[in-house]
Formats: structure tokens, sequence, C-alpha cells
């Protein structure tokens, strides 16, 4: 039985440099009881925002302390995950949540405050030479003058900044630290340790016995919890429609959308969209059936690699090469500052004991960006090195170019970076390959990345718009309602050649980001924008085109500094309409064409 590793035994060569933030434990404590005692400043600032130089002063307080903040809780947060059962890390996140809670708590004067005055008052101090440096933030606060509240009753709603997550945090904890899985037997009867970490890895193996245990056995962790769930779920659904309608929304997707100055019709036409390019997803499924070989595809089938003399495994190092030569096309400087963050620790490589699951980039303004990976050798596991750079790079570039207020980019674009350099690998590898058997793997990593990317995340979307708006009917989110909905998106999405295994109606449990509520649906939209955007930065690199490169650095430079729509018109594509939407699918389509042209030189 193949046996993950406690943190302890892990070559610190493939763990990430968090010295660089804090040389040890000890000297985050010592910060912890500095920024305590700073903490409590924050109240001489109530009742005097009502001049420009007062509102500067406190803006430049504020901005200082929550930077330090910020690093003390992202600090907190990645040893974490380096082990989910260490209590001392576990007692460093709290005591760091709990001091954001009590600093949002003291500070939620501020916006009310400065709602509070005329509106000549705050146009004279939000257009005050004092505070230009801050004028896009005091126009956007400006603008919140509908949703918000008083001083006293902003102060309550801070205060319970905690509770409102503790429905994602329950249900983390639950997944990483408490949840155990019977093991998996392969075809030979050897048994495989089944983890959040090593799932994708056995449902990637040609073992079509170990797939199905595995797929069973995980699922089986999570029905035996289903209940947990859902009311984990429910909660953070009525706390975002608590929210809401306390902040005089229409509902908790206006609220949200409100807060990102995205309008809500974006993601409606989202969703439109991929509908009519279903009869696509449901060509991909029969190419997988075909592929594999099997009288019906299951969802255990569908990780399985297509063709096992291109199963290849890539060490750290290769996918570090392939890496670099995949962002050649956004030049030196771009480069350059991805190979000295992997020679500098930004990147925790390899899954260990109680280490979260997944992947992700993290990082803050006072420090490097990092990059937790559970990497496993497969072309999957060297994309998301390369998804998750794209991410680390774009907060690179955006707090190298922007003061600390206006660094971080906002959520609707989060997720076209990383996208892009997918993209740009997967075109990179496509190119240098002839041989039609790995051309074919290649082409099917790029239908996976669409199908994830777009098709899935898309029904990610409409689970998600469909559970609120139940919520908001006053409708329970029972685990029968839950898992039905779920069920019935999954069929409308996959088409009749996908089995629905009974375990599937049970996967919602397991997708974290329905905890960080109208996330998902920008995977999607993000990708669309990234298609146009690495098909312009290649035809800059093969010398057919001009200018993209240099209007897509200028954008990961931007971080909020304009609206993330404005900002994607800069760099060459505009999401208000569903052109975006159409041509990336109108690509899937393709692609998808080559792979079946792939398939007859093979004859197959």
């Amino acid at each position: 039985m193949n046996q993950l590793k406690e943190r302890k035994e892990m070559d610190t060569a493939y763990m990430w440099n968090l010295t660089k933030m804090y040389a040890d434990d000890a000297a985050w404590e010592k910060d912890l009881e500095t920024l305590k005692e700073e903490v409590n400043q924050i109240p001489a600032f109530e009742g005097t925002l009502h001049t420009a130089e007062n509102v500067k002063k406190y803006m430049e307080f504020s901005t200082q302390f929550e930077g330090r903040l910020e690093k003390l809780y992202c600090y907190a947060m990645l040893r974490m995950s380096e082990d989910t059962r260490e209590e001392a890390a576990k007692s460093m996140y709290a005591r760091a949540m709990n001091l954001a809670v009590q600093a949002e708590t003291l500070s939620a004067f501020s916006e009310p405050e400065l709602l509070s005055l005329s509106e000549e008052a705050l146009k004279e101090i939000t257009e005050s030479p004092l505070l230009s440096e801050y004028r896009i933030l005091l126009e956007r606060i400006a603008d919140k003058k509908k949703h918000t509240l008083s001083a006293a009753e902003e102060r309550i709603i801070a205060s319970y900044g905690e509770v409102l997550s503790a429905p994602g945090t329950i249900s983390e904890s639950l997944e990483d630290s408490d949840m155990t899985f019977a093991p998996a037997k392969d075809q030979d009867g050897n048994e495989h340790e089944v983890s959040g970490s090593s799932f994708v890895l056995l449902q990637m193996s040609p073992d079509r016995t170990l797939r199905k245990n595995t797929f069973e056995n995980y699922y089986a962790g999570f029905k035996g919890h289903i209940n947990t769930f859902a009311a984990t779920t429910q909660a953070n659904v009525r706390s975002d429609a608590v929210t809401a309608s306390l902040r005089k929304f229409g509902s908790s997707r206006e609220m949200m959308a409100f807060g990102e100055r995205v309008p809500t019709q974006v993601c409606d036409n989202l969703i439109e969209t991929v509908r009519r390019h279903m009869p696509d997803m449901y060509r991909y499924v029969r190419l997988r059936k075909k592929l594999l070989g099997v009288d019906e595809l299951h969802f255990y089938d569908i990780y399985a690699p297509l063709v096992p003399e291109n199963d290849a495994k890539y060490s750290f190092e290769q996918a570090k090469e392939l890496l670099c030569e995949a962002v050649a096309p956004l030049g030196e400087e771009y480069g350059n500052a991805v190979r000295q963050g992997l020679k500098d620790g930004w990147v925790d490589v390899y899954p260990n004991k109680g280490k979260r699951g997944g992947a992700y980039s993290s990082g803050c303004y006072l420090s490097d960006p990092y990059i937790m990976m559970n990497y496993t050798g497969s072309l999957d596991s060297v994309s998301t090195l390369v998804h998750e750079m794209g991410h680390s790079m774009h907060s690179w570039f955006s707090r190298h170019h922007q003061p600390m207020q206006y660094s971080e980019y906002t959520i609707f674009v989060a997720e076209v970076a990383s996208t892009v350099n997918e993209n740009l690998l997967i075109e990179n590898l496509l190119e240098k390959e002839t041989d039609p058997a790995k051309r074919l793997a290649l082409l099917n990593q790029y239908l996976e990345n669409f199908k994830g990317t777009v098709y899935r995340q898309t029904m990610f979307a409409e689970f998600e718009k469909r559970t609120h708006e139940m919520s908001e009917r006053g409708e329970a989110l029972t685990p029968q309602a839950l898992c039905a909905l779920y069920e019935e998106l999954v069929k409308d999405y996959f088409g009749p050649d996908m089995v629905i295994d009974d375990e599937i109606r049970y996967e919602w449990a397991r997708i974290p980001h329905f905890y960080r509520s109208f996330y998902v649906y920008k995977y999607a939209t993000s990708y669309s924008a990234a298609v146009a955007l690495s098909e312009g930065i290649r035809a800059e690199y093969r010398g057919k085109a001009e200018g993209n490169v240099k209007k897509y650095l200028e954008f990961l430079s931007m971080g909020c500094s304009q609206d993330p729509l404005d900002e994607l018109r800069h760099a060459g594509v505009d999401l208000s309409v569903c052109d975006p939407i159409d041509a990336a699918l109108d690509k899937f389509a393709r692609v998808l064409d080559e792979a079946e042209e792939c398939m007859k030189q093979l004859g197959r």
C-alpha cells in the first residue's frame, strides 16, 4: 500500500521557503503581539473623518496596518496548509483570523462615517489633491452609499465575520482532517491510500478496477457525511441571503456582482451560451468512450489516460523547463521572474500526510507569491504548476506596479492569467509533437481544460445560482434537494452517453469554491478571455501580430485600478457580450475535430 510521508520526512528542496515572510513561528508571534497593540489605535480615528487631512491619516494608517495583518494571516494560512492536523498552525490561523475580525469590527465605522457626509463634503474630500493616491478607492466607497448601514450596524455585521466564514472552515476541516476513506484495491489486489490529495492521481490510473474502487470509496466518505455538508452549504447560502437583504440588494447574486462591478447578465450570458454548445460536449463524451473502448463510460473514466503509450511522467525539474518554454512568448521580464521564483522557494511541491488537497497561489503585498501543489508527475500536474504560476505572476506584476491599496486584482479577472499560461503550454507542446498518438493525448488535455474550466465550472455556476434562488424562495437545501439538483445538471451537461453513477450526485459536497459564493463562473469567463489573449500572444511570437504582449502585461499590472471589464477591454477582450464565449467554444469544437482526425490516422 502506497503511503504518504509525514511533513518532517519531506525533502526541503521541494518545499516553499516562508522565511522571507517570517524567520520562524516565534517571529510571527512577536509580530502578532505588536499588531494586537496597534489595532487598538483604530478607534481614535472614529469621528474625525470629515477633513481631507484626517482622512489621509486614516488611509495611511489602515493601508499600512492591513498590509502587515495580511502578511500575518497569509503566513498562518500557508503553515496550516502544510499539515492541517498540526495544532500549532491551526492555533496561529485562528488567532490571525480573530485579529482580522477585530480589526474589521473596529474599522467598520469608516465607510458609514464617510458616507454620512453631505454629497458636497464627500466630493470635496474625494477630489482633494491630498488624497489623489486614494481617489479611486474613495470614489468606489461613495458608490456604496445606498448599500451601507449605520456605523453601529456595520460594526455588528463585521463582528460576525468569523461566524459567517465558519461553514467553509467546517467543511474544509471535515474533508481534510477528519474524514477517512477506505483504501482502494487495484486489479492485482494491492491497496492504495485514498485521500483528497491522491484522488485525482488514482482516477488517472490506466487500471480501471483501481479507478472504480477509488471513485466508490471516495464518494462513500462524502455520502456518509452528506447531512453535515448539506448543513454547511445551507448555512453559507443563507448567510449570503441575509447579508444581501440587510444591504438592500435584491439577491445575494446581485450583491456579489455589485461588489465586483460586473453585471449579473455576464453570468447569465455564460450559462445560456454554454448550453447552446452542449452538442460539442456530448461529442467529446462519445469520443472518450470510443477511445477507451468501453461499452459504458462512467465518471471514474473521465480522467483515464486515452493513449497508454503516452502515459508520460514528468519530474518536477522537467515541469519547470516546460513552464519556462511555455511562457517564453510573454517576454524576458516575465520569464526571468518565473525562473527566479522557482529558485527562491515559491512552490511547495509534493503531497504529504495532512497536507491540504488541491493547489492554489497565495502570498501578499509584503511577500513573494507562493504556490501550494500536490504534484504527481502527470501532464495534468505540469499544467497545474503552469496555471498557478499564472496567478502568481499576475500578483507579481500587480504588486510591482500598483500601490498596496490597488494591488489586488478582482476575482472576476483572477483566472485569466492562469488559463492564458495553460493554453500557452498546450499549444507549445502541440507545436513540437508530430506523433498522432501523442498529439491525441495532448489534444485530449486541451479538451479536458475546456471541459473542466468552461463546461464544468458553468455547471457549478448554474448549481450555485439555483441553490441561492431556492433558498431565497424559502426552500430548504436538504441533502435530497441538493443531490437531486446536482444529478439533474450532470445529466444536462454530460449527455446521454455518460452513465450517471449514483456516487456523482454527492460530488457537490467536495467543491470548496461553493463557500466562496459566485466565484466559479469566473473560471469559465476567464478561460474564454484567455483563449483570445493566448491566441494573440502566440500570433505576435510568430511575427504575425504586434502589441498584444504589451497590452497583456499592462493588464497584469493593473491590479484593481480599473473596473474588471475595462481592464479586459484594455487587453483586447469584451466580456459584456457573448462573443468571446462563443469563440472559445468554437475553438473547443476545432480541437475536437483535430482529435477525431488523429483517431482516423491511428485507425481507431
